[in-house]
């Protein structure tokens, strides 16, 4: 591991100073996946600013009725909100779905919002990856790629995002805030994270030398009614194969309103609009269901050893949308 200096700091103004006048720093909050990609050498910051001082750590409810969630909240945090259980019940079902409880009591909102794919080509330093390294290649096309996107990928990249949380957030229009030497900004998270195209080492919009300073989920009625599934290779401390975050509204048998958003499919959460049209003003039952994921994944394009993923996620969709109809029916 590369020799770096450490500093703590306690107001935004000062984090995001330091941020700006090096941009060989690296923001440290909980740690959990930088830490791990310094050790492998993924990563060689110059200096960490630890920001978890900073005074980011409040989940608030906005005047209009939605929530705002501090940068520095831990996930542990984030799930056990009575109003986040309560209004987003799918956040707080993706997050528990994240990690190990050690490590949600230590990862940040922030910093999940910005961690870095677990592809292994990403990971393994000795072997190229147009991610880390522009225009060295992606074996995983022809390599190993079972787990890898079946949506919006490119030749240059098929890694997936590795994000519980996100998915949720996309699901639910959240947006981004942000800070920077010329003041503040926001992105709303379906624009935040870039398409992969040809330059899969631009991950997200985010202006040059910006700090996260929270999330802001708006008022989202149906959000009540959401759930989230996550399918992986094992029961626990594993990430996603491939999950959705979803929300119906159903009167008089009609789907009146519907949210959905994939995860592990794509380098991005995938916002599933072409589903959410499919399904509004349909009748509600599995061949609806069915017909809204087939509409969605009509655009992927697996590669040869993960094509399972399609299905996967029909079933999946199909599976999610029956038990939210069946429990507002209740």
């Amino acid at each position: 591991m590369r020799e770096f200096g450490y500093q703590r700091v306690s107001d935004v103004a000062g984090a995001v100073a330091l941020l700006g006048a090096d941009p060989d720093t690296r923001l440290l909050g909980g740690g959990t996946n930088l830490v791990d990609l310094m050790k492998t050498g993924v990563e060689r910051p110059a200096r960490l600013i630890d920001i978890r001082e900073l005074p980011l750590a409040g989940i608030e409810s906005t005047p209009d009725g939605g929530l705002r969630i501090g940068a520095t909240v831990t996930n542990g945090d984030l799930a056990a909100h009575p109003e986040v259980r309560r209004r987003y019940p799918a956040l707080a079902q993706a997050v528990l779905a994240g990690a190990s409880g050690q490590l949600r009591n230590m990862a940040t909102v922030g910093g999940n919002l910005l961690q870095r794919t677990r592809c292994g080509y990403f990971t393994d330093i000795t072997q190229p990856c147009n991610k880390r390294v522009p225009k060295s290649g992606c074996p995983a096309v022809e390599g190993e790629h079972h787990n890898h996107a079946v949506l919006g990928a490119s030749e240059h990249c098929v890694a997936v995002h590795p994000s519980d949380m996100a998915v949720a957030l996309t699901a639910f229009d959240a947006v981004v805030q942000y800070e920077t030497g010329s003041g503040p900004g926001e992105l709303p998270l379906g624009e935040f994270y870039l398409p992969v195209g040809d330059t899969p080492h631009r991950e997200t919009a985010l202006p040059a030398g910006a700090l996260i300073t929270g999330v802001t989920l708006p008022p989202v009625p149906i959000a009540v009614n959401s759930r989230y599934r996550k399918v992986r290779e094992r029961a626990s401390y594993a990430f996603a194969i491939g999950s959705v975050a979803a929300a119906l509204d159903i009167e008089d048998g009609v789907v009146r309103d519907a949210r959905l958003a994939f995860g592990a499919v794509a380098s991005r959460p995938w916002r599933a609009l072409a589903a959410e049209r499919a399904l509004t003003g349909a009748p509600a039952g599995a061949e609806t269901y069915a017909a809204a994921a087939d509409a969605e994944l009509t655009a992927a394009r697996p590669l040869p050893h993960n094509a399972y993923k399609v299905t996967l996620m029909r079933n999946l969709v199909v599976a999610v949308l029956t038990e939210l109809a069946e429990e507002a029916a209740r």
